[in-house]
Order: structure tokens, then sequence, then C-alpha cells
């Protein structure tokens, strides 16, 4: 409700605002203030991205997670703005404690979020949904804080030296856009690739705390007492030693939040700039798991039948000229080069992090039958899609996409009708195209959604499915935590430009170990039996995933 009362004449200061009393002259003080505001607004951006993106990596769907930061944080801070306006009076001692606030909650926020994630995903019940929770509080709480940021520093803007309303909101909200450009441009490009998640939010959380004290201990000190001069010193110095304290101990938390995801069995942890690599087991007869931003690609115990599964069906028929999407590890590369008359086989993937490991690392290596040393093997690091677009037409005869899950949706371009149009260009005649859509018992809308897809870009199709009996972590876009001994399945999709091909194996080629043509034709006949009406093609504009 607003308050009766009589307007002030314009250009009246508020009874709590007379000049302060600066150590240096108003122009050099309106530009700290000035320099304060961009580097907050910078600092606040950073805490921003943070979140987005250890979301995206922790909970999946990229574009859920960055709305509900974005909205929760926006709404936040226009709270935070009204809240703010009871502060004005003292609205030095309000802003430096806002930002000893802002900075202990924001740095700390990443690594809050990870060891919920780490230690309590596999308690269930409540616990199932912690780091979600965990999002929405923090992306509140910073929001509030970023907002209450504004009012304060237009008070101190116009004590330093008053000027017109509309001047002062315009210099105050140009460094504050500023500083969020170089905020957001810092974060992917410098803070990320170089300092990791959790040591750029620590880092940033102590630059923030130093702005905000610096400001007003330094400019402002003369509007507060010895005591509260101590008490904000005091405060400042203990959120540093905190933020520094975890800054140090970060690498040993990271390593027992790690083994706390993936077991104490890791061998291989590393970040590729693409994305997260983690290899257990492969040694002393345990099997080996790849794991990739936290989820599973490769289980040891059953990826035989998975890549048995993907490669030969696609591979009976002519199948000299092959291109295979994505499958870095090179576990379907090995199943291709199992056939003979293979002359060559090229492999598009995105990550050459993950290709290096292919080749060097004992255990993977061994795995894929050291894949890439054979000369008729050629690799390109590109993304599929765009480097689809500059293939030769008609030049490959079988395509396998060995992408990750569709319900990625980093994923969801590459199971779209522009991509299978693209794929369906570089078939030659006869030719055919094999997709890993997903597991088909329970994500079956977003299988046949992919096959619905795969029909509108012009491509007759088979669909067909596997059990596997992988224990651990699904192979889906979300990890769900804990152990689970229930079979599972994956979901394939076999397709021709010309007609609907065959599922079989090829007459004259090796034998699979985990596969025969009658379980196909029966696989085939369960993935029917599955079918789901009213699916909608998915577009790059217009993803159903």
């Amino acid at each position: 409700m607003i308050e009766p009362h009589a307007p002030a004449p314009p250009g009246t200061p508020p009874p709590w605002g007379g000049p302060a009393r600066l150590p240096v002259r108003p122009a050099t003080g309106r530009f700290l203030v000035l320099t304060c505001v961009f580097v907050c607004a910078a600092c606040g951006l950073v805490y921003e991205l943070e979140l987005v993106a250890l979301a995206s990596y922790l909970i999946g769907d990229s574009v859920t997670q960055a709305s509900v930061v974005l909205s929760v944080m926006v709404f936040a801070m226009g709270v935070g703005s009204l809240v703010a306006k009871r502060l004005r009076r003292q609205a030095a001692t309000g802003f430096a404690a806002l930002e000893v606030l802002l900075a202990l909650v924001g740095g700390c926020s990443a690594l809050a979020l990870y060891a919920v994630f780490a230690f309590t995903g596999d308690w269930g019940g409540v616990w199932a949904n912690g780091p979600r929770v965990l999002l929405v509080a923090f992306s509140l709480a910073i929001g509030l804080l970023i907002g209450a940021e504004v009012p304060l520093l237009m008070e101190l803007i116009q004590r330093v030296r008053r000027q017109d309303p509309g001047g002062a909101v315009a210099d105050l909200f140009a460094a504050d856009y500023v500083g969020a450009l170089v905020g957001g441009l810092a974060f992917p490009f410098l803070l990320l690739p170089f300092l990791g998640q959790l040591t750029s939010s620590l880092l940033t959380g102590a630059v923030n705390v130093v702005a905000g004290g610096s400001l007003v201990l330094g400019l402002f000190r003369r509007d507060l007492g010895r005591r509260a001069r101590w008490v904000l010193l005091t405060a400042n110095v203990t959120v540093l030693g905190v933020l520094a304290s975890a800054a140090v101990l970060v690498d040993d938390f990271e390593q027992a939040a790690r083994h706390a995801v993936y077991g104490d069995d890791i061998r291989v942890a590393l970040q590729t700039g693409v994305q997260e690599v983690v290899l257990t087991g492969g040694t002393a007869g345990r099997p080996l798991d790849l794991y990739l931003d936290g989820r599973l690609r490769v289980g040891g115990r059953d990826e035989r039948r998975y890549h048995e599964a993907l490669v030969h069906p696609a591979m009976n028929g002519r199948h000299a000229r092959v291109l295979i999407l994505g499958g870095g590890d090179g576990l379907a590369l090995r199943e291709v080069l199992r056939h003979a008359d293979v002359r060559r086989v090229d492999v598009v993937e995105i990550d050459a992090g993950l290709v290096r490991l292919a080749r060097t690392d004992p255990a993977l290596s061994r795995l894929n039958g050291h894949a890439y040393r054979d000369p008729r093997v050629h690799v390109a690091t590109a993304d599929a899609f765009g480097w689809l677009r500059g293939a030769p037409t008609g030049s490959y005869d079988v395509v396998v996409s060995d992408l990750p899950d569709p319900g990625i949706t980093a994923s969801t371009k590459l199971y779209s009708q522009e991509f299978y149009g693209l794929a369906r260009r570089v078939l030659a005649p006869g030719g055919r195209l094999v997709v890993h859509a997903g597991p088909l018992t329970s994500r079956p809308r977003v299988f046949w959604t992919v096959e619905t897809t795969m029909r509108a870009a012009g491509l007759y199709t088979v669909p067909y499915r596997v059990a596997g009996r992988d224990t651990g972590f699904t192979a889906g876009p979300d990890r769900s935590a804990g152990t689970f001994r229930v079979p599972h399945d994956w979901g394939f999709v076999l397709s021709s430009p010309d007609r609907r091909p065959v599922l079989g194996l090829p007459p004259d080629g090796p034998p699979p170990r985990t596969l025969t043509t009658a379980g196909l034709a029966a696989d085939a006949d369960a993935a029917e039996g599955t079918r789901l009406g009213g699916t909608r093609v998915s577009t790059l504009v217009h993803p159903r995933y």
C-alpha cells in the first residue's frame, strides 16, 4: 500500500541522505562507486551462469534449468529492490552487509549444490529432488541480494554528488550492464576452462566481498561508527577466510564427491573442454565403465550387446564406406572393423579428448580392439550436424548414429528432422542409417518421436530393441542414483531412403556374440507392439524431446 504524504519539491534531498564526507574528490568517489557497480554486476552474472551450468550438468535439460534460474532470480531481484528501500537510511552499512552475504551465498552455491547431488543422491525419498530444491533456493537468495544492491547503490552515488535522477539511473545501469557483459564473457572463456565450476564461484565470491568492503570501508568509512567499521571488517575477513579455505580444499572435496558418485574404482577423471570424462574399472578383472558428464555411456558388463545391436543389422548390405557419428570411445568402430570388406570408416566426434583417451588408455583401447590404429579409420573433430552439412552427397553405404540420448537438451538437434534429412542426403542408393533412440521401455514417447521424425525426413524405418542387464546408473539423460538390477533395454531404428530395410545380420559377416537373426525379428515385433500414436515430428525450431 502506498503511504499518503506530501510530495517533496523537485531536487529536494531525502532527510537521511546528506552529502557524504569523502576522503577523495566527488568525481573520484563517483568513479569508485560506478567501478563497484561494474564489479558487482559481473559477479552477479557469474553466480547466475554457474548455477545454470552446474544444474544442467547435474540434473540435465539445460533449457529447463536455465528457465528456472533466470525466472526465479528476476522475480527475486524485484522483491529485493522493494525490501532494500527500507535500508536506504543506512545505505553504506546495508550495502556492505549485502555484499558480505552475497559473496558467501553466491561463492559457496556451486559447492553446496554439488555436495547435495554427490552425497545425498542415493538416499532416495525427499532427497531425490534435493538438487532441484537447492537450485531454486540459491536462485531466490542470490536474486534477492542482487536486487537489493540497486537502490542502495543509487543512494550512495547520489550522496557522492547529487544529480538528476535520470542521469544517475543512466550511469548506474550503464556500469551494471557493462559489468554483466564482462562477467558473462569471462565465465565461459576464462573462469570455467581454467578454474572449473567450483573454484571459479569461490573466486567470484572473493572478488565480490573485496569490492563491496573496499567501497564502504574506504570511501564511506566516515558514515560508519567505530564499532560498525570493526564489525564489517571482521565479517569481510571471515568470509574471505571461508572462501579461501574452501578453494584450498576444493580438490579434495571434488575427489571425495566424485567417489561418492562413481564409487571408489575411478581410474581417470578429466575435463576435456567439451565434457567431464570418467573411467572406472578396467583392471584386475573389473568391467570398464565410461561416464560422460555424470551419465553412463559405456557399461563394461553389456556394452558388447549394445554395440553389436547398433552396428551389425546396419551392415546387412553394401558397407564398403561407413560413417560413424559420435562413438568417440571406439566401440562402435570396433564392430564396424570386424567386417573385413569395409574400405573406409569416417568417425565424426566433437570431443577430441575422448578420442585421445580411446587411443591411449590401456583398458579402453583394449576394449575397443585398438580400433583407431586401423589405417582405414579417419577421424574428424566436429559437431555432427555441421559436418553433415558439408559432406558430399551419396558418399556412404552405412551411417551409424551413436550419439547422446535424445532426452538431453544439447542433443535434440541431432535427433531433428533436419538432421535426418542431412544424414539421408549422404547415403548412397540402398544405404542404411541406424540410430540409437534411447530406452524403449522407460521412455517410449521419446523413442517413437525419433522414429516419427525419421519417417518425416523421407526414411523407411524398422524399429527394434534389445534387452540389457547392466547394474548401476542408467544410460538416460537423468542420472538415477542407486543400484538397480532389473533389465533395461536399448531402442534402435534402422532406416533406408529407398525402401524398408530388412532387419537381419550379414550372411557373410562375422558372427555376433549376442545377436541372432531370429532374436532380432522377435525384438522388432516386441518394439512394434509398444508403438504409440500421435507422436509429432521434432524439428530445430520445435523440439519434441
